[in-house]
């Protein structure tokens, strides 16, 4: 602090002194994520990170630090007037939060984007040292905030694995039949998936030979070579299904609003699949089913289909783990637990997850497949036949602890059966409501579908 206080006066006085005070309540820090969430992928990823890693920082530093460790803060008359900010902190100076919360909105947007996390990290370094320049910290107290913040950053990974961009795993099969020009491709086209324009025009432009259809006119078309769909996972699902009786190959055109079966596979837009279909290569994954309704993605009995339905709602506005969390607690609000028996062993659960295959993390709000060549499906259910279970459920999922929670069971099995005690229940699968039945066949079905992928 010394040496800093004997610099002499410069212009960069006033400008550490303003971007100290544009830190306060890191309202610079809401400002870079707001800029970073512009941008779709790793940059939007690591702006939410970011702002997670901030509230823990700072809870860490001002509620705990600085209540557990008081420190007077430096003596405003160590520095020159022009140097002193106009409203000095009055809280313990150890440890200083504004560093906890740059160190770790600057790590966590590196976890998530190197490139992004290069030009955040000076920013956070200037704002961490404005707070020894203008006086009201001790260089000991920034070390601490810093080291604070890194580990708050660090800590999002238990509850919020740091993604897999990679494609999911699938069975080797590169002799999917080739289509010059699409020729012998029936694509399926739902417009209204997603939110962008139709994708017809570029389907015909790319594959001028290919015939455009709806699910109900696949039937009449048995000289079909591929089947094609251009929407969102209910769609996906509906074609996938017909591929899979038919044992045809399927090219997938993610055109839906969040596509996560595409996602999964490694496919991102028409372009990822076009040379894949004139060369005839490609790959083969596992789909399941329940009773007779095949599903690409998940089913789910009980309030999960509500959770689902409301974090997707709330996804675009508040981030998808927020989201997840609020819709959690206004689904557990309201459940009404069920009766059944899973596998021969009697329940009274929440809600069951059944997903076609592991799905990561092992939270609540799974998002995410390493693999869709195991044969498994991925079982969660959560037990209502504990004292408090719906608290210590969404307590263990909030502190990313669910693995010890006794309310929480996850499993990974080739079938499951489902017995349903009590009036007949609906099933959603892959986001659409299906039947009601008291009786539910799980059955993973190991490289039932060929996809062309590059």
């Amino acid at each position: 602090m010394s040496s800093s206080a004997e610099l002499p006066p410069s212009r960069l006085d006033t400008g550490f002194k303003r971007l100290s005070k544009t830190a306060n309540h890191s309202l610079l820090w809401f400002v870079v994520a707001a800029v970073l969430a512009t941008a779709k992928g790793p940059s939007r990823r690591g702006a939410l990170r970011g702002l997670a890693a901030i509230a823990g920082a700072s809870a860490g530093a001002n509620l705990v630090g600085k209540s557990l460790f008081p420190r007077r803060r430096p003596a405003a008359d160590l520095l020159a007037v022009p140097r002193r900010l106009a409203k000095r902190p009055t809280s313990s100076s150890f440890p200083s939060g504004h560093s906890a919360s740059a160190a770790a909105f600057a790590t966590a947007v590196a976890m998530e984007s190197p490139k992004a996390g290069a030009v955040v990290a000076p920013i956070a370094a200037a704002v961490a040292y404005s707070r020894v320049h203008t006086g009201v910290h001790w260089p000991t107290d920034v070390a601490a905030g810093a080291a604070v913040g890194v580990g708050a950053a660090l800590l999002t990974r238990r509850w919020w694995p740091l993604g897999m961009h990679e494609p999911a795993s699938a069975y080797e099969h590169a002799d999917l039949t080739s289509l010059q020009d699409g020729d012998g491709l029936v694509v399926v086209v739902n417009p209204q998936s997603g939110l962008g324009p139709d994708p017809t025009p570029q389907i015909v432009e790319e594959w001028p030979k290919a015939q455009i259809a709806s699910v109900e006119e696949l039937d009449s078309l048995p000289d079909a070579k591929a089947l094609g769909v251009a929407g969102g996972d209910g769609t996906v699902a509906a074609v996938a299904a017909i591929a899979a009786e038919r044992d045809l190959p399927m090219v997938l055109i993610p055109s839906g609003t969040l596509n996560h079966f595409a996602r999964d596979v490694g496919i991102t837009g028409l372009h990822d699949t076009a040379q894949a279909v004139a060369d005839g290569v490609g790959v083969r994954v596992d789909l399941a089913k329940v009773n007779e309704q095949w599903f690409v993605n998940t089913a789910s009995l009980g309030g999960y289909p509500d959770m689902v339905r409301i974090r997707e709602k709330l996804e675009r506005r508040w981030g998808k783990w927020p989201a997840a969390g609020i819709a959690l607690f206004r689904v557990l609000q309201r459940a009404k637990p069920l009766h059944m028996t899973i596998d021969g062993d009697r329940q009274l659960v929440w809600f069951l997850f059944v997903g076609n295959g592991p799905y990561r993390p092992k939270g609540f709000a799974p998002t995410m497949r390493p693999r869709l060549d195991d044969g498994l499906l991925d079982v969660r259910y959560v037990r209502a036949d504990r004292p408090f279970s719906r608290t210590r459920f969404f307590i263990g999922a909030l502190f990313g602890a669910l693995e010890r929670s006794r309310t929480y069971k996850h499993l990974e099995v080739a079938s499951l059966n489902v017995e349903v005690h009590g009036a007949p229940i609906s099933i959603a699968t892959d986001g659409e409501v299906r039947g009601r039945s008291t009786h539910f066949a799980f059955r993973s079905r190991a490289a039932a579908l060929g996809i062309y992928r590059p």
